[in-house]
């Protein structure tokens, strides 16, 4: 047979991709897996399912029901694709004993469909619509750990966390906003060992690049617009986008940009200076220089003088953070944020920016107590030594590992005081 990733190429049809894709699926006909070392993505998912607090013997919960999934499924973004994951995965999962699903971001299946036997193996263990299958709540898990890497996975039987999972396989591919490149889902396959071979998740990425050429389609992308798009959450050096152009900039540059989206009305050069410089001694000199570098960089007509200012409007990703935050939209808000901002930044006002944005989300998760959201904080770099934030993970999620964690970071704070966060 020719191999399928040889008779594909890059500019192939979606759909013919899935197509050639599920033809070389079905040529292997031997199930079962293959002995092999746990493999580093299984090995850190497991870590940071332990760290999350969720058992072996747990179970999902399902969050939506009746009204309220029906509801939201006809408003999630991923609705007007359903009818391309059926066309082309509908029969493959009836026909091969498997199901086909799809969750949104957070990990909550909206769709599950496939082989009614099948199907019903599956409600044993609350695979079913409405539930959260976030790997936070459910461990390793294809569309959970998919979601959470934004990257596709495939899971085989035992390496699944949770014992009553590991009879089954799966694997899941995100599904992106084309407009965007939000992260809108997963779409998942799920079965026995009839899905346990690479061309499995072969299969869902094609699928799932599929759907964003259909949303595409169904959304056009409007044509570009002077509009600045900054990205500066998670990352030490920002990317602006900026008519059409990707620019990565310097520590400084993105410094002075973060500074300036939020002042539309512009700040003089002392304000600068202040806002910049820890040292009082740098003159407004060397401040002029960056200015001119970074005028140079953006192109005529975008950095204004007399103030400082941006000559057209900002989208930030500190924005889109805040407005979530404000509106109360604290999921939102958490999966907005990538990370501090400009974590290496000393300058005096991105460094409280920095502190207010982050305290901000500590404080909603903390008094929002919901234990998923504060797993996925406690689990990432930034909160892994939020003592705050463990302590309601504890009191919301009182298992033994969280425990253990906890009783960990206060004994290391009481030792090393200068270590607990302010």
């Amino acid at each position: 047979m020719t191999d399928p990733w040889v008779a594909l190429n890059p500019g192939a049809d979606p759909v013919e991709r899935v197509r050639v894709l599920r033809r070389a699926h079905d040529t292997f006909t031997e199930a079962g897996t293959v002995s092999r070392p746990v493999r580093s993505v299984v090995a850190d998912s497991w870590r940071r399912s332990a760290r999350a607090g969720v058992g072996p013997d747990g179970s999902a919960c399902v969050e939506l029901s009746d009204g309220d999934l029906g509801a939201y499924r006809a408003e999630h973004p991923l609705a007007p694709v359903m009818p391309l994951f059926r066309e082309l995965m509908g029969t493959f999962a009836s026909d091969g004993e498997h199901l086909l699903a799809v969750c949104d971001a957070q990990g909550r299946l909206l769709w599950v469909e496939g082989h009614p036997a099948t199907r019903q193996k599956a409600d044993g263990m609350n695979f079913v619509p409405g539930a959260r299958w976030a790997e936070s709540a459910m461990g390793t898990n294809a569309p959970g750990t998919a979601v959470a890497l934004d990257r596709p996975v495939q899971v085989f039987a035992a390496e699944h966390f949770i014992r009553r999972v590991q009879p089954w396989t799966c694997a899941a591919a995100p599904v992106h906003d084309p407009r965007t490149g939000r992260l809108l889902g997963a779409v998942d396959i799920t079965g026995g060992d009839g899905l346990a071979h690479p061309h499995s998740l072969g299969f869902v990425q094609a699928v799932a690049r599929a759907a964003e050429s259909q949303l595409a389609l169904l959304t056009p992308i409007p044509a570009a617009t002077d509009a600045l798009q900054l990205t500066a959450l998670g990352r030490d050096e920002a990317l602006l986008v900026a008519g059409g152009r990707k620019l990565r900039l310097s520590r400084r540059h993105s410094e002075l940009l973060v500074l300036l989206s939020r002042h539309p009305d512009g700040l003089t050069g002392d304000e600068l200076l202040c806002s910049l410089y820890e040292d009082e001694s740098v003159t407004p000199v060397t401040l002029r220089a960056e200015l001119a570098r970074l005028r140079r960089l953006l192109g005529t007509g975008i950095l204004g003088s007399r103030p400082y200012r941006l000559a057209i409007p900002v989208e930030s990703d500190v924005a889109v953070v805040e407005r979530r935050l404000a509106a109360g939209a604290i999921t939102a808000a958490v999966a907005a944020y990538a990370g501090p901002l400009l974590p290496g930044s000393q300058a005096p006002a991105v460094v409280r920016l920095r502190r207010r944005l982050a305290d901000g989300l500590r404080a909603a998760l903390v008094s929002g107590g919901d234990p998923d959201l504060l797993a996925c904080w406690a689990q990432e770099s930034w909160g892994e030594d939020d003592l705050d934030v463990w302590r309601a993970l504890a009191a919301a999620r009182p298992t033994a590992p969280i425990r253990a964690r906890l009783t960990e970071l206060e004994a290391e704070q009481s030792a090393y005081p200068w270590r607990a966060r302010h």
